[in-house]
């Protein structure tokens, strides 16, 4: 049942992604293709727990070139682990970022399934999606492997790490705000994602 829910749950997220690329052809890695990607997002082998940061804050200089971007800085944290029952290895993502012009710390979280390929293989992403109709990203990653490519139309967020129905918002893909390319970083840089201490633990000893 875990699998068939997961699975959905990326289509979803996949679907809405692509949606901005029309014509993407999507297939489901190989084994080896995945294990490539695998060891390339978390710079060697993931083993059992692995973790892989992001980050950017937009200075002054790009939000003047892009005056429609809505976001002034973002943080991606995609985690791995193994799954001993279905001996799988799964995916997940948080999300951090800070509007423009508007107060708060906001954040999304959800599961992504194993990599896929797009555009004829011309790219390979995660396809990461929140539960509940809650749209999703899709996760690529740069030519030299030393930042993340963002691609969303719609994600569900919440403000302050508050997952209630008054604290719920969406992060639109607009004009400005669909690609984000952010920054390969040290793993305790996404430390704010994380609220779970023992995960905190791991993530700071990786």
């Amino acid at each position: 049942m875990k699998l068939v829910i997961l699975a959905a749950l990326t289509l979803a997220a996949l679907t809405s992604v692509a949606s901005a690329d029309e014509g993407d052809d999507i297939r489901e890695a190989g084994k080896a293709e995945a294990e490539t990607f695998n060891a390339r997002m978390y710079a060697g082998p993931p083993g059992e727990k692995a973790y892989a940061c992001f980050v950017r804050r937009y200075d002054a200089e790009h939000l003047a070139r892009h005056p429609k971007q809505k976001v002034a800085a973002m943080k991606l944290l995609i985690s791995a682990e193994f799954d001993k029952e279905d001996k799988e290895l799964h995916h997940s993502f948080r999300l951090g970022f800070r509007y423009r012009h508007r107060s708060g710390d906001f954040d999304s979280s959800g599961s992504c399934n194993h990599a896929v390929f797009t555009k004829s293989g011309s790219e390979v992403r995660l396809g990461c999606g929140v539960d509940c109709d809650g749209g999703g990203i899709g996760v690529a990653l740069s030519k030299d492997d030393k930042s993340a490519i963002v691609r969303l139309e719609r994600v569900r967020v919440w403000q302050n790490n508050k997952p209630d129905e008054e604290a719920e918002h969406s992060l639109i893909g607009g004009a400005d705000d669909k690609i984000f390319r952010i920054d390969r970083t040290d793993n305790s840089e996404c430390a704010s994602l994380v609220t779970d201490r023992k995960e905190l633990a791991a993530l700071r000893s990786k």
